[in-house]
């Protein structure tokens, strides 16, 4: 019994120790396009109560910032959210912020220090775009519409459903509970045309807009990157738009992905470098704001 006891103590200890179990996820600012004073950037809550759902602290990443303070920020933090929005993934403060956070994971990640990236909508196009410059969207106008999901070949062998329920993938592949709102899709033409994404980025789902086939869904071959172009985290917390569905397997994707991302920021140990500095930067340090109905967001933190 003693003997057991002991292995079983190891054996706990040896699997704490390859996972942080107190993760913190950066969420990128995006710009307030009609700016009032102490009122430049926000964040909606929904992505907050995204990642705090799947066991996370978040931690704001404002606009800009000095490469410096994102190379300290990166170093402090578990990984990093590009949330969707109005930005330009071309050329804009979110896109700088976003494009030294890729770039420094990329290189993390290719020493051995692991550091996951994620992007919805806007972010999910942007990540596209930083793997191959020559990405191109094609216009779609696919706001306020939810569908199911055509999963591809490569979905079984994903990280990211690895763990989903079979229940679960079913009710996703014949069910309409991925909610887009966006103007612009990658066509899946254009991205079999582009050999730099198909070497980058492996597709787990895809979407028939019209005649146009999409990408909805993607991880990177051999980075933890990831990308819906769809919003997982308005199931559960958003509420303005009749079309965001709220039925039980709606929800379940919402968490499901949540500790999904959550997991592989566990894999991260970067740390801040003293508590004081992590209390600091933690989102619980602002209040978010109710914002409905001048908003699409139900909830808002907003930055000066």
């Amino acid at each position: 019994m003693l003997l057991f006891f002991c292995v079983s103590l190891t054996c706990l200890f040896c699997s704490s120790a390859k996972r942080n179990d107190r993760p913190v996820i950066g969420i990128l600012a995006q710009e307030i396009r009609t700016p009032k004073p102490n009122q430049t950037a926000y964040i909606a809550a929904s992505y907050v109560k995204f990642l705090e759902a799947g066991g996370a602290r978040v931690v704001p990443v404002m606009l800009s910032q000095t490469l410096e303070e994102y190379k300290r920020l990166f170093n402090s933090i578990n990984g990093i959210l590009y949330p969707g929005g109005r930005a330009s993934i071309y050329s804009s403060r979110y896109q700088r912020a976003a494009q030294i956070f890729y770039e420094l994971a990329v290189e993390a990640n290719e020493r051995g220090d692991y550091f996951p990236v994620w992007g919805t909508c806007l972010g999910f196009q942007q990540l596209f775009y930083f793997a191959s410059v020559k990405t191109t969207l094609t216009y779609t106008n696919t706001s306020s519409m939810t569908l199911p999901m055509c999963f591809t070949n490569e979905t079984k062998g994903s990280r990211m459903f690895k763990g989903f329920p079979a229940e679960l993938m079913e009710d996703l592949a014949s069910e309409p509970l991925t909610e887009h709102s966006h103007k612009f899709s990658l066509a899946m033409s254009n991205y079999n045309a582009n050999e730099e994404l198909k070497k980058f980025y492996k597709i787990l789902s895809t979407n028939m807009f019209g005649t146009i086939e999409v990408v909805s869904t993607f991880e990177a071959y051999d980075y933890p990157i990831y990308g819906t172009q769809w919003h997982p985290e308005k199931n559960a917390f958003e509420w303005r738009s009749p079309y965001i569905p709220h039925s039980p397997p709606a929800i379940q994707t919402t968490f499901y992905m949540a500790e999904f991302f959550v997991s592989e920021a566990k894999k991260s140990f970067h740390r801040f470098r003293s508590e004081e500095e992590e209390r600091k930067a933690l989102i619980y340090n602002y209040k978010p704001v109710y914002t409905r109905p001048q908003s699409l967001f139900e909830q808002m933190y907003l930055f000066g």
